[in-house]
């Protein structure tokens, strides 16, 4: 389970997916199995989620890493590549982009 928290220094990996009503369902059963069958068992994986708006027309996922070279290494796996062409043909645009955690509230 993702801990959102200032007090780490874990890469933090937001990716935003958008799809349509149509094509969600098949992305995020993609997204899972990528998730079980190989992501969470990368070197430096912590945790992640998955998230859909309720119109289907995002799915935003949140994943924490040990640092930012051990999620750059599993996306240039060529598992993860051949992955990636599969997720790109689901959707019309996705992005990972990294942060730092800066605050968090409540």
């Amino acid at each position: 389970m993702p801990q959102i928290t200032t007090a780490t220094n874990h890469q933090t990996v937001i990716t935003t997916f958008e799809v349509t009503p149509g094509t969600c369902q098949d992305l995020m059963d993609l997204l899972t199995a990528a998730y079980r069958d190989f992501i969470s068992h990368q070197p430096g994986f912590i945790a992640a989620g998955l998230h859909v708006n309720d119109a289907q027309t995002r799915i935003a996922n949140y994943s924490q890493w040990r640092a930012r070279e051990d999620f750059q290494a599993m996306l240039r796996s060529e598992d993860m590549r051949t992955r990636n062409r599969e997720i790109n043909e689901l959707c019309k645009s996705f992005e990972p982009v990294m942060y730092d955690v800066v605050a968090t509230f409540g």
